[in-house]
């Protein structure tokens, strides 16, 4: 039935209206017009579709239930690029929330003349983690509703503007991680909504700590880490009540601490470490009754440790180390009800542990190295049973290793070198199941090496050098005498090795040199594959050298000197690639391998009469005179060499006198040809650099330059490369550029696509610096004619694929931090990856490298201790999630 012609004249409305029913609606079209002016992966934002109704059902967006409009964008960690859409983005006029982190948004913030400001809804904006450059923008000051700002880990510079002290209500700041100047601005204290402020890890002026801040009465989290701090520690920060976190570490500050502070009722964590604080620790931290850790250490702090300082009823960590603090450990220590992990190492404390020490705290971690305390090892130090870590090196402490700790199931590491410690190790602490480490050298212990020691599946070191243990005895006649008495060359018994330890599959250090040990050197070692270090010597040895040593994969130290080893050097010791070997003062004969018999290894075999080779004078006469005649015509003919090359390297010397002299001014007269693009804020110019990029600088070369070392004015060192571009050019031309097999083979540290465009850009940074982890790690250079047509990224990829990830580990590192350094390889990977956009920012990589928590991540008392950036170790800091180290006295 035809329609009444009276509807014809309202059809092309109707279908207006039908067409409007489905079209976007405003948010949405604001919406796609900020996603064009990104740079979006294909399938990032792939249901961003102007077909829909609304974008209500986007990816990242949410809205209103009631109205509709968009309220949130949360698009965090898409590989989203290109400036900020102010412009596009605050047209949605019902927008609270913007979270774009972990993109490379940048270089711009608000690229249009104050399109921020319009932006009169936002409440919360997080765009940490991009690529974000230049001064802050006032704009941000006049968001009336901002509650939250985090612009973390991107390269802002210039002072923080005085505009910020307009904020209406703006409740957590945080600008951690940027390139920011001028000091730490006082007008901050004007910011009376503040409770989180957050500016750690910039590179700000010299300053004080503003005694305005002492004004906030609301605040939270107070967060200068490492923001070039120096002075005192106000007092009026003690006036914080509500302060939960506070974080003044990695500064120069100097003075006391003042009492003051111990007023903060509500703190949960204090971190004062790292600074040049000085004067004793003050009394009243123990009244905190929030208080769960505190962080003094890397100070110069002197006195005695506060007896009130445990009292505070859920302390938990406790990091006093490296200061000059005198006098004995509490005895509240023993009695702190919450007491997790106490860390002293590094001072000058003395006396007697607390005998009751871990029969009320549950302790995992006790780290007392480098002090001189005497006494015994308390006999309860484990009794909750949750102990990991007992590290009590470099001190003076004497009596037994206690029975108790066979009942620490949970024991990881253990040393007690360098002590006074005496009689038998207990046997089950022989065969503790998690042990990794076990170091008791360097003191008086006798008795057995128990056997059962086949139990500590994950034992990686075992050093026991310089005591008077022996193996598991063996009567050889009559009754075997007590082990005090009985020396490895006595004729009663046999001190073996415990035939159990082959079976340590973990094992990568085993150090017994200087004990009481004798027998024959254990067989069967097959399940040695990690080990890296052996070292037997100054024992009493017997029989030969078992030929499987040369079978063990990664054995790069071999030391048997000092013992009564017979027989001839195995062939199969050719096999390995030792930086240390020694087989000296035995009693072994015959010739030597082919690979040893050089004058490099002439000390490696010493003391042994009946060893022959091509060593002169390593076989002595009877008489003990060198079985080598004409030495004195052989001196001559050296004398006459020596003489002549004199000649030729000062004939060489003069030429090259001439030549830098002819090449310094010719770079002088190019200096303006030079151009100069930087990436960051530079502290140098580049006429600095060009004074440097001489041939006696040279410490390297590949196929896309030289690389030379310039020391600056500063007194800064860098390393800087000189590019060839025609050498690259001519590369491409001749088919070898970076399609083929990265800009050549012979400089595979720099970054593939450089031969294609001539430009360097941070993404060749990360690619570089990938390079260099995987060198450290797997220990190769970037080209190895091992690696054939590969390269060491390759190689890496293909190992790992076809053998799994122990064939590309170096053998020298700890693998008793396997997993740490399998993430830092992993890391490295990342940022070698073929893509560009796959690499992270170098600002990325760092943030990933502090997250790689190594357990224990400390030095050696008396080292050089690596600046501690973000250890939070307390569970407590806002940041806690995100960066984790650890701190001991054992690496």
């Amino acid at each position: 039935m035809a329609a009444p012609t009276s509807f014809l004249p309202l059809l092309p409305f109707l279908l207006l209206l039908a067409n409007a029913a489905r079209a976007l609606n405003q948010d949405g079209v604001h919406l796609l017009s900020a996603k064009r002016a990104l740079t979006v992966p294909p399938d990032a934002l792939a249901d961003w579709n102007a077909s829909h109704a609304t974008p209500c059902a986007w990816t990242g967006v949410t809205c209103d239930d009631a109205t509709g409009a968009v309220t949130n964008l949360s698009l965090p960690n898409l590989n989203l690029s290109g400036s900020f859409p102010a412009a596009a983005l605050c047209r949605l006029p019902r927008l609270r929330s913007v979270d774009l982190s972990t993109n490379y948004i940048g270089p711009d913030l608000d690229p249009a003349p104050a399109a921020l400001a319009r932006c009169a809804a936002l409440q919360r904006l997080d765009l940490s983690m991009n690529s974000l450059v230049g001064p802050l923008p006032d704009a941000l000051a006049d968001l009336p509703d901002l509650l939250y700002l985090r612009l973390d880990s991107n390269n802002f510079s210039g002072p923080i503007p005085d505009s910020f002290a307009r904020f209406r209500k703006l409740q957590s700041l945080s600008l951690v991680y940027n390139l920011l100047g001028g000091e730490v601005p006082s007008f901050l204290g004007a910011v009376a909504t503040l409770r989180e402020l957050n500016l750690s890890y910039n590179p700000l002026a010299p300053g004080p700590v503003p005694a305005t801040l002492g004004g906030l009465s609301d605040l939270r989290v107070l967060w200068l880490a490492g923001c070039n701090l120096v002075g005192s520690i106000p007092p009026s920060l003690g006036r914080l009540a509500n302060l939960t976190d506070l974080d003044l570490s990695t500064n120069g500050l100097t003075g006391p601490i003042p009492p003051e502070i111990t007023g903060l009722a509500s703190a949960l964590q204090i971190e004062l470490y790292n600074n040049s604080l000085t004067g004793p620790i003050p009394s009243g931290f123990g009244k905190l009754q929030e208080l769960r850790a505190i962080d003094l250490a890397m100070n110069r702090l002197d006195g005695a440790i506060p007896e009130d300082l445990f009292h505070a009823p859920r302390l938990e960590t406790v990091h006093l180390y490296s200061n000059a603090l005198t006098g004995p450990v509490p005895d509240s220590v023993a009695t702190a009800p919450s007491l997790v992990e106490l860390r002293l190492f590094a001072n000058s404390l003395n006396g007697t542990l607390p005998a009751d020490l871990g029969k009320n705290a549950p302790l995992v971690c006790f780290d007392v190295s480098d002090n001189s305390i005497s006494g015994e090892i308390p006999p309860g130090v484990c009794d909750r049973g949750e102990l990991e870590e007992l590290l009590m090196l470099d001190n003076q402490l004497s009596g037994r290793i206690p029975e108790g700790l066979a009942r620490c199931r949970r024991l990881r590491r253990v040393r007690l070198s360098n002590n006074r410690l005496a009689g038998d190790v207990p046997d089950a602490v022989w065969g503790l199941p998690h042990m990794s480490l076990l170091e008791l050298n360097d003191n008086q212990l006798t008795g057995e090496i128990s056997p059962v020691i086949a139990g500590a599946a994950n034992l990686s070191k075992l050093v026991l050098s310089n005591n008077r243990l022996t193996g598991a005895s063996r009567q050889r006649s009559g009754r075997c005498p007590s082990s005090t008495s009985c020396r490895p060359t006595a004729t009663c018994c046999l001190a073996l090795l415990p035939a159990s330890f082959g079976g340590l599959a973990e094992l990568g250090r085993l150090v017994l040199r200087n004990n009481s040990l004798s027998g024959q050197l254990l067989r069967g070692i097959q399940s040695w594959k990690k080990l890296s270090e052996l070292n037997l010597a100054d024992n009493g040895f017997t029989g030969s050298i078992p030929p499987e040593l040369g079978d063990l994969p990664v054995l790069n130290y071999l030391d048997l000197s000092g013992n009564e080893l017979t027989g001839e050097v195995p062939m199969q010791l050719e096999n390995l690639k030792l930086n240390q070997f020694n087989v000296s003062n035995n009693q072994l004969r015959g010739p030597l391998p082919p690979q040893y018999a050089t004058e490099t290894y002439r000390n490696s075999f010493l003391g042994n009469p009946g060893l022959c080779g091509e060593i002169a004078g390593l076989c002595a006469n009877s008489d003990g005179r060198s079985r080598n005649r004409g030495s004195g015509f052989a001196w001559m003919m050296r004398s006459i060499f020596m003489f002549a090359a004199v000649i030729l390297v000062a004939g060489f010397a003069w030429f090259y006198w001439q030549y830098r002299s002819f090449s310094k001014s010719k770079l002088r007269a190019d200096r303006s040809k030079w151009t100069l693009t930087s990436f960051h804020m530079l502290s140098f110019s580049e006429y600095e650099i060009l004074d440097c990029l001489d041939e006696d600088n040279v410490i390297g070369s590949g196929a896309s330059g030289k690389v030379y070392k310039a020391v600056l004015s500063n007194g800064e060192v860098v390393a800087v490369k000189k590019l060839w571009s025609t050498v690259v050019k001519k590369d491409i031309e001749n088919g070898a550029g970076a399609g083929a097999e990265e800009g050549s083979a012979a400089d595979n540290s720099f970054e593939a696509e450089y031969a294609y465009t001539l430009r360097v850009n941070e993404k060749s940074d990360t690619y570089s610096f990938g390079v260099v982890l995987l060198e450290l790690v797997t220990g190769m250079p970037p080209v190895d004619p091992e690696f054939g047509e590969k390269d060491l990224v390759k190689w890496v990829c293909s190992t790992m694929e076809q053998k799994g990830v122990e064939h590309v580990l170096d053998s020298r590192l700890d693998m008793g931090f396997k997993e740490e350094i399998v993430r830092v390889l992993n890391i490295g990977l990342l940022c070698a990856s073929s893509l560009p956009i796959n690499r992270p920012a170098m600002r990325r990589v760092v943030k990933m490298l502090q997250e790689v928590r190594v357990g224990a991540a400390a030095v050696e008392p008396g080292r050089p201790h690596p600046s501690r950036v973000v250890d939070r170790d307390g569970k407590l800091s806002p940041y806690y999630y995100e960066d984790a180290s650890d701190q001991g006295s054992s690496l």
